[in-house]
């Protein structure tokens, strides 16, 4: 009897799907704390691929200004002026 005891524990401790008296899988509270994480992650995916994007169009425009003659980074910033 201890031995299912701690058995179960370590099954929900791990996440694993737990049995029921007749053999079968379900999960104890695992599934509500699962979609939430996903959720968690789906929103940081989102963020991060933003971020991602906003960085390549700064990366771009630095190696325009780098490969750019000096004279016509200098007329450019004349005209912002």
């Amino acid at each position: 009897m201890a031995s299912k005891a701690f058995q179960t524990w370590v099954r929900a401790k791990h996440g694993y799907p737990m049995e029921d008296r007749r053999g079968r899988h379900s999960h104890a509270g695992g599934d509500l704390e699962a979609e939430r994480k996903i959720a968690l992650l789906s929103s940081e995916n989102e963020r991060l691929t933003g971020q991602i994007s906003r960085l390549e169009e700064r990366i771009a425009v630095l190696e325009r200004i780098a490969t750019d003659p000096a004279e016509r980074v200098a007329r450019e910033i004349d005209s912002l002026r």
